[in-house]
C-alpha cells in the first residue's frame, strides 16, 4: 500500500479544505452533539454536503462520490481539522447501506430520498432490557396479519428516537427458530400508532436516549428489508459498517491536538503540563496507538476499494478506536483537574462557572464517551468474534 499523496491527491485535500471553509456552519465549529440546541444543529450540515454530492462518499454508484479510499482519508481528515459537525450515523451509515445492498427497488426509491436529503429522520430499534451486547436475545415481536405485521415490545437506549421519523427495528418472526434464524429486519413510521417514545435522562442530565415502546403497532409487510426470519443477515453487515465507522481516527488526532494545546495553557505550580514528562509519556502513547490504527483503517478502505466490504479489521477498529477516544477523555480529565466539574451546563456558558473555558463540559465529555466501548456491539463481543473468527478459538 502506497501511504504517500499524488499532485492529484494534494489538489483534492485543497479543494476540500476550500470548500470547508468556504461552508462550514461557523455556529457549530467544535461543538460536541450532545451541546446541539435544536433539531436544526444537527442537519445543517448534512444538507450542505448533500447539495454538494459529497454527503456519502462510501456508497456505490449512483449515489456516492466513486472516491479512492486516500480521498476518503482526506475527507476525513479535513472535516476532522475544520472540525465540521459530524453526520448523523443512523440514516447514511446504517439504514441507507441495509436498504441499498438487500431492499428492493421499489424500497430504494421509497426510503433513500429521504435518508440522503435529510427529510427523514432515522433511529435504531435493535437493543433491549436483556438484549444488548447478546444482541440475538430479543424479545419484541412481529406476527404477522395478512398484509401486516404486528409488533409488541420494548427497545431501549434508542438514540434521539424524540426527533426520529422512522426507526429501524430488528424483531423476532419465529419464536422456534434458533436465535438469529427468527428474526426479522422492519422499517416503522414513529408516528404509527401504538408507538411511544420515553425519555432516558443520563446522569448528566442529558436527553440523547429514549426508551421505545411498540403496543400493537401495524406495520405493513412490504417495510421488510429482505426475507422474513433473515433479518440477522442485515444486522451483521450494519454492524460491520457502524463499527468501521466508530473508530474516528481523523477526530482523534484532532482531539488529541486540542489536548497539547489545553496542557500548553494549564499551568500548576509554574510547570506547564504540556511539559510533564508524565503527560508527555502517556501522549506519545495515544500517538503511537493511533498511528497503528490509521494504519489499519487505510488498509480496510483499501479492501472497500478492491470489492471486499468490511471484514473483521472492522472489529479491530471498533475496540482499538474507542479505547483510544475513551483515554483522550481520560487524559483530558486529568489536565483540566479539579476544574471538571460533573454538573456544570455547556450550554449555558454561566460567568460564575470557575475555570478556563476549555475546562467546559469536560466531565460531560468523559461521561458520554464510556459508551462507545458498548454500542455497535460491546468491545468483550468484538474480541470474541476475532478469537473465533481469526484465531480459531
Amino acid at each position: 500500500m502506497d501511504i504517500n499523496f499524488t499532485p492529484e491527491d494534494e489538489a483534492f485535500r485543497a479543494e476540500v479544505r476550500a470548500f470547508i471553509e468556504e461552508n462550514q456552519p461557523q455556529h457549530l465549529k467544535g461543538v460536541r452533539r450532545g451541546e446541539y440546541r435544536n433539531k436544526e444543529d444537527f442537519l445543517v450540515w448534512h444538507r450542505i454536503l448533500y447539495k454538494k454530492g459529497w454527503l456519502v462518499p462510501s456508497w456505490p454508484a449512483p449515489y456516492g462520490t466513486n472516491w479512492t479510499p486516500t480521498q476518503k482519508y482526506i475527507w476525513n481528515e479535513e472535516n476532522a481539522r475544520a472540525e465540521t459537525p459530524a453526520i448523523l450515523p443512523f440514516g447514511v451509515s446504517m439504514v441507507g447501506p441495509v436498504i441499498y445492498t438487500f431492499g428492493t427497488q421499489e424500497q430504494k426509491d421509497k426510503y433513500i430520498p429521504g435518508i440522503l436529503s435529510g427529510d427523514v429522520w432515522w433511529c435504531q430499534g435493535y437493543s433491549e432490557p436483556g438484549a444488548g451486547s447478546d444482541l440475538a436475545s430479543l424479545k419484541t415481536t412481529a406476527v404477522r396479519e395478512g398484509d401486516y405485521y404486528i409488533v409488541n415490545g420494548q427497545k431501549t437506549w434508542t438514540t434521539l428516537a424524540q426527533f426520529a421519523d422512522w426507526i429501524f427495528c430488528l424483531v423476532r418472526t419465529d419464536k422456534n427458530a434458533k436465535a438469529q434464524e427468527g428474526i426479522s429486519f422492519l422499517l416503522i413510521d414513529m408516528k404509527t400508532p401504538g408507538i411511544t417514545v420515553k425519555p432516558i435522562i443520563t446522569m448528566d442530565g442529558g436527553h440523547e436516549v429514549n426508551e421505545v415502546w411498540f403496543d400493537n403497532v401495524k406495520v405493513p409487510v412490504e417495510n421488510r428489508i429482505h426475507e422474513e426470519n433473515k433479518g440477522w443477515t442485515c444486522a451483521k453487515f450494519l454492524l460491520s459498517h457502524e463499527r468501521a465507522g466508530i473508530a474516528g481516527v481523523a477526530r482523534s488526532k484532532r482531539a488529541i491536538s486540542r489536548l497539547k494545546d489545553m496542557l500548553a495553557m494549564e499551568v500548576i505550580d509554574g510547570e506547564k503540563l504540556i511539559d510533564d514528562a508524565d503527560f508527555e509519556r502517556k501522549i506519545a502513547e495515544l500517538e503511537i496507538d493511533l498511528t497503528a490504527l490509521e494504519f489499519t483503517e487505510l488498509r480496510t478502505l483499501a479492501s472497500e476499494q478492491a470489492g471486499k466490504g468490511p471484514g473483521l479489521e472492522s472489529s479491530i477498529l471498533k475496540i482499538k478506536g474507542t479505547e483510544i477516544q475513551q483515554r483522550i477523555t481520560e487524559l483530558v480529565m486529568e489536565g483540566v483537574g479539579y476544574y471538571s466539574l460533573p454538573y456544570s451546563d455547556p450550554l449555558s456558558h454561566n460567568e460564575f462557572a470557575p475555570g478556563p473555558a476549555y475546562a467546559e463540559g469536560t466531565t460531560q465529555n468523559y461521561a458520554n464517551m464510556r459508551k462507545t466501548s458498548i454500542y455497535g456491539g460491546s468491545n468483550e463481543i468484538q474480541r470474541n468474534i476475532i478469537a473465533k473468527m481469526v484465531l480459531g478459538l
